[in-house]
């Protein structure tokens, strides 16, 4: 899938309109203006035109909505304009505009932001993930959208390649989180982000088992023990020579690309079916680091990946056990399904070595936080200044990747106390998000913010552009984020 800028012409021609101000139109009829108009009126958000020779599909942008909204509605019909491009079997698809700068100034947008943000709608629409099908049959149509020249649109071509690379990221990390683990277990997973890292200027070092262990990286080490696979540990750099932090952010995302539950094994209907989605958040991760190099931003940033399957088998660790962590700090694991939080500790503890600005966590860490934000939100928990929290639920509603921000309050910390040893790894039945939170809070000493995407990176049922299955969620909101920084 491709976004071009040129003035290239097809047989599919696209046209973004004001919602309450419809233009005639010297390419219709008269019959067809006032249909289109009509449809319009009839609140249709897009109007289809077949005039055999082309056929023209109108987007009705509502600019009375918010800013963030009326991006939001563009994707969206990025989606719903898909089905017809692919049953007329269009390979291209030209994009132009019919709004003036003049008339968006209040929204502080420009049209070609509006451009964008149909075409990104349009595009992650396009995903399939088709590696295991024999059928060739089932690939969409759509291989090129067009964005014809407009006299308003400013650095258009440079923005037009910026997006280009950033829904290749989100296309590689949602390919990584629909491949099951009988294709991608860690050693497997790591290969792959050296793979891509490594062609756009990205260092990728991966530690294996014995460094691991010389590292004493106990929480990593613990949840590998019913594993016949290895744990890997990725340290990936990007550090371009015109960086203008000193201080690298650091990203780190859970890596587990398979969870049973170990012996405390999933019990409910359905609930390890999906599970080979457990390492979304090192996708998430990794999708914005290689978006971030490949459109050349001048941030250093590390991002690190603790990766295993949590399995029963071999020998397991157990409820009542007591793990040493690479910080030294002593947890007593009361459910081996509260995984997630003990390879991440032991990867937050690491990045304190990077002395790091600022550390984002990213995880498909607990069911609380898909019960209680849905697929519709990122819960995110901080224990920084509110400037750089409320910066990133900003980027969560330009890109609609939106945040519900909860508390790491101290006496949370009081839920995780145990009494063998320093902490426990479960908090007890309410509250779940935040107390895993609080558990990950344990092993940094920089500004900390943790996402936690349980419910939107990986859906059962289609919504909209974000697609089935996995939704690459993270990528576009870390990316939107430190671009702006």
């Amino acid at each position: 899938m491709n976004i071009n800028y040129s003035n290239n012409r097809t047989n599919c021609i696209i046209t973004i309109i004001d919602k309450s101000n419809i233009n005639n139109y010297s390419f219709l009829t008269e019959d067809q203006n006032v249909y289109l108009k009509k449809q319009v009126t009839n609140e249709s958000k897009t109007v289809n035109i077949n005039n055999y020779n082309n056929y023209f599909i109108f987007i009705t942008a509502d600019l009375t909505k918010k800013d963030y909204w009326v991006l939001e509605n563009l994707r969206m019909s990025g989606f719903s304009t898909l089905p017809v491009i692919n049953s007329n079997k269009f390979e291209q698809v030209g994009l132009f505009i019919d709004i003036p700068n003049s008339t968006l100034v209040d929204l502080k947008l420009n049209s070609l932001d509006l451009v964008l943000a149909y075409s990104e709608g349009l595009a992650l629409s396009n995903y399939q993930f088709l590696e295991y099908f024999t059928d060739n049959s089932k690939k969409n149509s759509l291989s090129e959208i067009i964005i014809n020249p407009n006299d308003e649109f400013a650095d258009a071509e440079n923005k037009v390649n910026a997006i280009n690379n950033l829904i290749e990221a989100n296309y590689i990390a949602r390919d990584l989180v629909n491949k099951p683990v009988s294709h991608l277990n860690s050693t497997t997973l790591a290969k792959n982000f050296q793979k891509y890292g490594e062609k756009v200027g990205i260092k990728v070092d991966v530690l294996e088992k014995d460094k691991i262990e010389e590292l004493g990286m106990g929480g990593l080490l613990a949840v590998n023990k019913g594993s016949i696979d290895p744990p890997t540990f990725t340290i990936m750099t990007y550090k371009p020579e015109n960086h203008k932090n000193s201080k690298p952010i650091v990203l780190v995302g859970k890596g587990v690309v398979y969870d049973t539950g170990g012996l405390s094994l999933k019990s409910t209907a359905s609930s390890m079916d999906l599970m080979k989605s457990d390492m979304a958040g090192s996708a998430a991760v990794f999708g914005a680091i290689y978006s971030i190099a490949k459109n050349n931003l001048p941030y250093y940033i590390i991002a690190l990946v603790p990766s295993t399957d949590n399995r029963p088998g071999g020998n397991a660790y157990a409820p009542g056990d007591v793990i040493k962590m690479m910080s030294g700090l002593t947890v007593e694991v009361l459910n081996t399904d509260a995984e997630g939080r003990m390879v991440l500790a032991d990867a937050l503890h690491y990045a304190k070595r990077f002395d790091p600005e600022f550390v984002i966590n990213v995880a498909t860490l607990t069911g609380a936080a898909a019960q209680a934000v849905g697929k519709e939100a990122i819960a995110v928990m901080s224990n920084t200044e509110i400037d750089l929290t409320q910066n990133l639920v900003k980027s969560g509603f330009e890109v609609f990747e939106r945040m519900v921000e909860f508390p790491l309050w101290e006496d949370y910390g009081d839920r995780i106390k145990s009494d063998i040893a320093d902490i426990k790894n479960i908090g007890g039945k309410t509250a779940g998000m935040i107390t895993a939170g609080k558990f990950l809070e344990k092993f940094t000493d920089y500004p900390f913010i943790h996402l936690d995407i349980a419910g939107s990176a990986f859906l059962e049922v289609q919504d909209n552009y974000r697609g089935k299955n996995a939704t690459g969620s993270g990528v576009r909101l870390l990316y939107n984020f430190i671009s702006k920084l």
